[in-house]
C-alpha cells in the first residue's frame, strides 16, 4: 500500500500557454499549484464550502468557476440583478478564500516577452509546471514528506491534453526535464497526476480556480486594484515569473 502524503496539490491556470496569436490586452499565463493539508481540507475547507453553496443556491451541485462569477453567467447570473446579493456573495467567498489554508506557488509567464527574447521559446506550461513542482517539492521535504505519494491533482482537459500532460508531468518527476543551473531531485517524494473533470465539482480545483486570474493580473497591471490578491498575497509562496 501507497505512503501517502499528508499533503495534497489542486493545480489550475489562467490564460491559455499558445504562442501563437498571443492576446495583446492578456499575453499572460498563470499556473497555480495548492498545497494543502489533508485534515484541514476534509475538516474545515470542504464544510465551508458546502453551506456556502446550501446557503446562496440550496443545493451544492454548483461548480465555482472565476470566469463565470467574474462574468454573471449561469449559476452566477444573479450577480447582474441583485446588488445586495452580490454584495453578500462577494464578502462571503472572499472570507472563505482568507479562511482557506492553503499555500500557493504560481508561475507566471508573459507570453510575448517570451517569445521576444527566445528565438525557440518553450512550452509555457512545461516551464511553469517545472517550476511549481520545484518549490512545492521543497516545501513537501521540509515537511517530513519525503518517501510519500503526493498526488496533484489537474482538471481535465480532453484526453489528448491529459496524456501529452503526463507525460511531461513524469519526466520532470523522473529528473529527465530541468531548467536554469539547479538540479532538483524530484525522487525524493512520488508525485502521481491526476485528472479530474469539472464536473467532479472538487473543492479544491474550485478553490485553485479562483487564484489564478488574480496572480496573473497582478503581474500584468501591477499598479491596478486587485482585491482577490489582497487576500490571497499571505497564502502565496516563492512566486516565479518568466521569463
Amino acid at each position: 500500500m501507497a505512503n501517502h502524503s499528508d499533503f495534497i496539490v489542486y493545480v489550475d491556470e489562467s490564460g491559455d500557454h499558445g504562442l501563437k496569436g498571443i492576446d495583446p490586452q492578456f499575453p499572460m499565463f498563470c499556473l497555480s499549484f495548492c498545497l494543502i493539508d489533508k485534515s484541514k481540507y476534509v475538516d474545515e475547507v470542504v464544510p465551508a464550502f458546502q453551506r456556502f453553496k446550501f446557503d446562496f443556491w440550496g443545493h451544492d451541485s454548483v461548480v465555482l468557476h472565476e470566469h463565470e462569477i467574474r462574468k454573471s453567467k449561469g449559476d452566477f447570473a444573479f450577480l447582474r440583478t441583485d446588488p445586495e446579493l452580490r454584495g453578500r456573495f462577494f464578502d462571503r467567498l472572499n472570507a472563505l478564500m482568507a479562511d482557506a489554508p492553503i499555500s500557493i506557488y504560481p508561475t507566471v509567464i508573459n507570453k510575448q516577452d517570451l517569445v521576444d527574447k527566445y528565438p525557440n521559446p518553450w512550452n509555457p506550461y512545461e516551464v511553469a509546471m517545472y517550476l511549481c513542482l520545484e518549490r512545492v517539492l521543497r516545501r513537501l521535504v521540509d515537511e517530513d514528506q519525503a518517501g510519500k505519494t503526493v498526488h496533484v491533482v489537474f482538471e481535465s482537459r480532453g484526453n489528448r491534453e491529459d496524456r501529452e500532460l503526463e507525460v511531461e508531468f513524469r519526466r520532470v518527476c523522473g529528473n529527465a526535464s530541468h531548467w536554469g543551473w539547479k538540479r532538483a531531485d524530484f525522487s525524493q517524494v512520488t508525485f502521481e497526476p491526476i485528472f479530474m473533470s469539472k464536473a467532479a465539482n472538487s473543492t479544491g480545483l474550485q478553490l485553485a480556480d479562483l487564484t489564478a486570474r488574480p496572480i496573473a493580473l497582478s503581474y500584468l497591471r501591477p499598479g491596478q486594484e486587485n482585491r482577490a490578491m489582497e487576500i490571497l498575497g499571505p497564502k502565496i509562496c516563492a512566486p516565479k515569473s518568466f521569463p
